[in-house]
């Protein structure tokens, strides 16, 4: 496993960490960025193959597709937006099993060319611990921080004790404007539930695989 590892592993239900169980989906109108995503140009790096956890919400659940990490534990998801501004107010995530599930996700913002070799110069606008669950978790982010994206890369530096980490599921709530300055468009889908935390990996194959 790689030397990057910084955090323990945690419980399922760790209410300590920015995994939250406040706000029920199905009580909430919420808004997937699925549709924004530049899908044929999403990339990821140390991966044995390249599928895309970026699903839409319907396909949560799908367990047959998959990132598993090929060399190490490490992988890096980039992630760009077509034409558009995002404004990210929650990641939702599904990983595992067990000791696969990544130790915690490290988020960058508009890093659009970052690998291994310069991940460790940059400082993350933000780093989620990740609990063990087959359930899709809801993370919530730094408003600060998330307000203008147009690509994000993230960062699993490690597992929670094998040799390869897994993603399943990679999806986004918020809001995006047009960078041609149109008014904000918000996307809405019917009532997800958090009950489900499933882990929305993010990556597609090379500029090929189109959703």
């Amino acid at each position: 496993m790689s030397g990057h590892h910084g955090h323990d592993c945690h419980d399922e239900h760790n209410d300590g960490h920015t995994h939250s169980h406040d706000a029920p989906l199905d009580e909430v109108p919420r808004e997937t960025l699925w549709g924004m995503i530049d899908h044929q140009n999403v990339v990821a790096l140390n991966v044995v193959q390249q599928q895309s956890i970026l699903k839409p919400w319907e396909n949560r659940n799908d367990e047959e597709i998959y990132l598993e990490s090929d060399a190490d534990d490490q992988m890096i998801i980039r992630i760009p937006f077509t034409n558009s501004s995002a404004k990210l107010l929650s990641i939702l995530v599904k990983a595992g099993p067990g000791e696969q599930t990544p130790a915690k996700l490290s988020l960058f913002v508009n890093e659009d060319a970052m690998d291994f070799e310069d991940i460790d110069q940059k400082e993350a606008a933000q780093e989620l611990d990740i609990p063990q669950s087959r359930e899709i978790g809801e993370y919530q982010l730094k408003p600060t921080k998330f307000s203008n994206v147009r690509s994000l890369t993230v960062f699993v530096p490690s597992a929670q004790g094998a040799d390869a980490t897994r993603i399943y599921y990679i999806g986004f709530m918020g809001s995006f404007t047009k960078l041609s300055n149109q008014p904000i468009i918000t996307v809405y889908e019917s009532a997800p539930r958090l009950a489900d935390h499933k882990i929305t990996g993010i990556h597609e194959t090379l500029a090929k695989q189109q959703f």
